[in-house]
């Protein structure tokens, strides 16, 4: 660099030895100065004139201002032919001469090697923003303390996980009790579950209730582009801490560092793989006299590299699901705070009819509603806000500029009538509560099915009448008017997705039997989930047991249609003259349904034979303690879950909509909330 500048200095020296003049009084000098000699520039128009004796130069003004021994002037091409003719004329001394433009050395040196070095520079500046820690400068090197105004009272539906949360908030207050009896606290606690349950809220209420320092950072920010720099922004983050101690430190989404090393279609990633052996290593490094501890949050807990797990860095993990029904009446009850209802809003009866709801669903139905209640300059919250929020949340947006004809109203009246009807008529299906058709979101009409309480397991001909449930629009469209519309496709799909998992997951085939034929979440990461599991005379099978499932389904459909034509001309009528229907009147619609007979036993294997015992009686439900009233929280409270594996079909038993796509379209409107059945949704 000191080379180059000195080049750079001794080029501009030599260029501000020559006096630049006009070209007026070039020529002039050309033709009345005492020249010793001239040299022209081919190509660059310029002359240089070396004189004998100083000369001068008038300025616009009038003054006169010397230019020295050494002059040079530039002239345009026409100028040329005056230019030579003065030259020859010149009483020149030594003569003048023409040279083509050549560059120097130290000039071709200049230009060779500054690229070079400008590149060196920047790619050296870089890499010292990166040790540092700064990145590029587009994140900042740590991120900053801060003690939340969050606590416990903040947190509703969340008891299960307060409870493991405050032994870590008892030691951070009063560290003495533990030392004394030589207790280890967990340094490390792992929230999972689901997104929108609450992971981040309780993390944040743990600091508020301990009163301490507070880091929050995502792990994604740990990736940087160079090998190094995301251990680099680990040791920094855990040297701030340990300074600041007591603290807690809170990284999101953890799984972005943590997955397991190795693993994938592509194999390691170093700069991921270094940033986890550094915080494995940050970890092993606490003691006693550290009061830091780590609580990370992921939606993956499949995923994670067993060595994060193991006893001694997250000792403590922590399910955070889906909150159960007196939960989300908790949960209403913090984000219904400032918010005025009105005298028909019952949030008992909102937490009913939205099984599976998380916190931040939840909080969504309320704000929709308040946003509602604006939008017709209304002052209260009324229970029509409410329900049509619920719809928005779960089916999208009413569609009111979708003008439908009268033959697509017909047939969408009829297929929505065959979804309720084949539920009503079924022995295992859950109270139809609502049936529309109204256009939402993607669909032309929806069908809600509500389960009276929240399940987390479902059975076999649970999933059986939801099979024929779910082709009850199809096989109307296909009885009434012998022409099925595209409308089903989306049924169509669901249902065989719930079939080909009966058969491949849950063992409910006699044909397969108790065999799991799919790679886990886990297994699908890696290459080994590429190849098949089962031979091609498996894949047969699995597809014809997944085919009779559905066409019994369809064949229970259709004598449940069939045997009901009467009531479901009705309900059509109905339809087409309300546009919805609700229970009450849904249930005076269907009492005189025709009930679908009961199916037989079912045998995994011809050769068991069936048990006549039956079971024990059930034990008398003992009273729940109501939730005690609590003040309001952040958006996104409530929860507890399943551990690292995928919820059991039926789990959170969210209610069930079956939409009917617009012609042509396979897509239902947006996904009902986290935690509905993998069985559920089907139509």
């Amino acid at each position: 660099m000191v080379f180059l500048a000195v080049l750079l200095g001794f080029n501009l020296y030599s260029s501000m030895q020559w006096k630049l003049v006009n070209t007026s009084e070039g020529m002039e000098l050309l033709k009345n100065a005492q020249i010793e000699r001239a040299e022209v520039t081919d190509g660059a128009n310029q002359v240089k004139l070396w004189l004998k004796e100083d000369t001068k130069t008038v300025m616009p003004n009038g003054q006169e201002m010397p230019v020295g021994k050494q002059v040079r002037f530039q002239y345009l091409d026409p100028q040329g032919k005056q230019v030579a003719e003065l030259l020859e004329k010149a009483d020149i001394e030594r003569g003048y001469r023409s040279i083509v433009p050549q560059q120097s050395f130290l000039s071709s040196l200049f230009v060779m090697l500054f690229p070079v070095v400008l590149i060196l520079g920047v790619f050296y500046w870089i890499m010292r923003q990166q040790q540092s820690g700064r990145g590029l400068g587009l994140r900042d090197r740590n991120p900053e303390a801060e003690i939340p105004d969050v606590t416990f009272k903040d947190v509703a539906g969340e008891d299960e996980a307060v409870q493991e949360v405050s032994e870590v908030v008892d030691f951070l207050q009063n560290p003495d009790r533990y030392e004394k009896v030589g207790a280890k606290i967990p340094r490390g606690v792992l929230l999972y579950g689901p997104p929108g349950t609450g992971k981040t809220l309780i993390a944040r209420a743990v600091a508020g209730e301990a009163d301490v320092p507070f880091f929050s950072i995502s792990a994604s920010e740990f990736v940087e582009l160079f090998v190094g720099m995301g251990a680099s922004r680990v040791r920094e983050l855990f040297k701030t801490a340990k300074k600041k101690s007591p603290s807690i430190i809170f990284i999101d989404e953890i799984d972005a560092v943590g997955r397991g090393r190795g693993v994938g279609m592509g194999g390691g990633n170093d700069e991921r793989e270094q940033t986890l052996n550094q915080l494995l290593v940050e970890m092993d490094g606490f003691d006693s006299r550290d009061q830091v501890v780590l609580i990370a949050a992921t939606n993956r807990p499949d995923v994670l590299d067993k060595a994060l797990l193991r006893p001694g860095r997250f000792d403590r993990q922590i399910a955070v699901d889906a909150p159960d029904q007196k939960g989300r009446e908790a949960i209403l009850r913090v984000h219904a705070e400032g918010k005025p209802l009105g005298q028909d809003v019952e949030l008992a009866a909102i937490a009913k009819r939205t099984p599976g709801f998380t916190g931040a669903d939840l909080a969504n139905i309320l704000n929709e509603a308040a946003l509602l209640a604006a939008r017709h300059h209304r002052e209260v919250i009324t229970n029509a806000d409410v329900d049509e929020a619920s719809d928005r949340v779960m089916a999208g947006p009413q569609r009111r500029s979708r003008v439908m004809s009268p033959e697509d109203r017909r047939m969408t009246a009829y297929h929505e009538g065959g979804h309720a009807l084949a539920a009503a008529a079924l022995h295992h299906t859950d109270p139809v509560t609502k049936v529309t058709i109204l256009p939402r979101g993607r669909a032309l009409g929806y069908t809600m099915v509500m389960p009276e309480e929240d399940r987390y397991s479902v059975t076999r001909n649970q999933l059986l009448d939801q099979l024929t449930y779910a082709l009850g629009g199809f096989t109307a469209e296909e009885v009434v008017f012998h022409d099925p519309s595209t409308g089903a496709s989306n049924d169509i799909q669901k249902a065989t997705e719930t079939a080909r998992k009966m058969v491949t997951e849950y063992g409910m085939s006699t044909k397969i039997g108790a065999v799991r034929l799919v790679p886990t979440e886990q297994e699908q990461e890696t290459p080994a989930a590429l190849a098949n599991k089962h031979s091609e005379e498996v894949a047969a099978i699995i597809d014809a047991e997944v085919r009779e499932l559905l066409e019994t389904a369809h064949t229970e459909a259709w004598q449940i249609i069939n045997e009901n034509r009467d009531v479901l001309d009705h309900l059509a009528g109905v339809l087409l003259e309300k546009e919805t229907v609700l229970e009450a009147e849904l249930a005076e619609i269907f009492k005189n349904v025709r009930k679908a007979p009961k199916r037989e036993v079912w045998l995994s294997d011809p050769n068991r034979p069936v048990s006549h015992l039956a079971p024990i009686p059930l034990p008398e439900a003992e009273p729940r303690p109501a939730p005690a009233p609590t003040a309001p929280a952040a958006p996104g409270s409530g929860s507890v879950a399943t551990p690292g594996e995928a919820p059991a079909p039926g789990t959170g038993a969210a209610p069930t909509a079956t939409p009917t796509p617009a012609p042509g379209s396979s897509n239902a409107p947006a996904p009902a909330p986290e935690g509905e059945p993998e069985g559920g949704t089907l139509a």
